[in-house]
This record gives C-alpha cells, structure tokens and sequence, in this order.
C-alpha cells in the first residue's frame, strides 16, 4: 500500500463485474479504498451490454466487425447517450456513495481524447486515438476526485466536431501512457491469461511483455484476450510499469491485486521475470 501511495493507476471497468449489483459496489468500494489510501485513480469503463439493450429497444441491428462496433450515425448517437450520459453518472454515483467525489469525463469534454476515423474497415464512426489530453486529467486528480471517463472521442481532422466511438481497453492504455501510471488495469470476465483456455487451473499468474508476443504467435492467446494483451502491450512499451488483466468476477479483485501476494489474475511486467 506505501508503494503505491501517490502513484497513477488506471482502471478499465467492464464486463459482468458492472452488470452484477454486488459487483458493482465491490468495484466502488475498491476504488474508494485505494484512493483513500493515496492512490491515484483513474477509471475508464465500458458498457456493451446496455448499448446492445437500448440499440434493441430502438430496433437497430447489432453488429461487430473485426471486434469492433459497427457504429452507423444512429447508433454513435445511442453509444454517447449511453455511456456518457447513463453509465458514467451511475458509477459516479457508486463511487460517491462509497465515499470518495467523482468527476464523469468523456473524450468530448476539454479534448480528453482525440481520435480518426478507423479507415481499414467500413465500421462508421469509430476512431483510433491519436491525442490524450494528460494535464485535464492531473487538474482533476490533483483536486482530490476521481476521473470517470467514457470511451467516445472528439474527431479529427475531416472528422472534426464529430464524436467518434472508441474501445474502452485502448482508451484506458492511450491514458495509461499518457499519465506515465504505474500500472493499467484491466478487469474482464476471465481469470486471467490461461495457458490452456479450457484449463481454468493453467492460469498465467505471471508474464514479461517480452512473452506476451510469444503467447501470441503460440495460439495461447485467442478471442477478446488478443486485443487486451496489445492494450497491455501498447502501455507497457510507453512507460507503463505494470499491467494487470484480473477477474472482475471475484468481489474485491482489484483490492485482492493491488495489495496482495496472490492477486487475483495475471500480473504482465515489462522486464523478464
């Protein structure tokens, strides 16, 4: 705990860990904690489940394209509503519940992120990040309240004024960077990167960056753990000192990996173990 007291840590909140009402106050509550005990926090969070129910209710067609969110006008202007406006004010309310002030951020809001439109594939408006405004960020960790921040970008370029759709786990890499954090945290809906993925007891615990890339061309790596290794990757080669990918399933995970010996995922280091 005295280690990282003062110390950046950014956290991607996603998967069941924000559907589950316990959860979600176990993710609260840690997040309160570590700031409590000096830690500077910064949380970036998803929110596909509720998109896919209000993209439903609207009768919009649901569709994915090399991972990524088909995201037509329509639907860029859904994905705003819902995570800037539902998502990013209900965790603000947890965590002030919790204890701690919380400031909701997107990327729209004092050019957070800045991002172009995604032109290998026709999938809209969705955006690479290309600039991360770092200070906005310190102005509000220095104020003593946590950013919230939701993963939709302002446009660049011949995109300029337009909102762009970003994915969480790069957003919260691209901050990472940004802020030179010590660690990125990833919560998911797995243990962690396993060694054999119908093996739940071949749990990576930990990794060097140096063999993610040979867990990658080994086929260890497959699915959504693929783009959350290059996230992980993309921080650690820009100064990052740690990255964790840990189950949000757990209650209390992110506590359980801060503060303890056994963690409760894979810790990925930049150096060889």
């Amino acid at each position: 705990m005295k280690a990282l007291r003062g110390k950046t840590i950014v956290v991607k909140y996603g998967g069941g860990a924000m559907i589950n009402s316990e959860l979600k106050t176990a993710v609260a509550e840690d997040i309160v904690f570590a700031a409590a005990a000096g830690v500077r926090v910064v949380l970036v969070h998803g929110g596909g489940p509720e998109i896919d129910l209000m993209l439903k209710m609207a009768g919009k067609e649901i569709r994915f394209v090399n991972g990524l969110r088909y995201t037509d006008a329509e639907t860029m202007n859904i994905v705003q509503m819902v995570l800037c406006g539902k998502i990013s004010k209900d965790i603000c309310a947890l965590i002030q519940h919790a204890g701690a002030q919380a400031l909701g951020l997107c990327g729209l809001d004092g050019g957070l992120l800045k991002a172009v439109r995604v032109k290998a594939a026709d999938i809209g408006f969705v955006g690479d990040i290309k600039q991360v405004n770092g200070k906005l960020l310190e102005n509000v960790l220095d104020s003593g309240a946590i950013p919230v921040v939701s993963p939709v970008a302002m446009g660049m370029d011949e995109d300029e004024g337009v909102s762009l759709n970003v994915n969480a786990d790069t957003a919260a890499a691209e901050i990472a960077a940004a802020l030179h954090a010590e660690k990125l945290v990833l919560i998911t809906d797995v243990s962690g990167i396993l060694r054999n993925v119908l093996d739940a007891d071949s749990l990576i615990s930990v990794a060097s960056r140096r063999e993610l890339d040979e867990f990658k061309a080994a086929g260890v790596l497959s699915g959504g753990m693929i783009p959350k290794a290059e996230c992980c990757a993309l921080a650690l080669d820009n100064g990052v000192k740690t990255a964790h990918i840990i189950d949000g399933r757990i209650p209390h995970s992110l506590l359980l990996e801060l503060f303890t010996n056994e963690g409760a995922g894979t810790l990925i280091k930049m150096n060889d173990i």
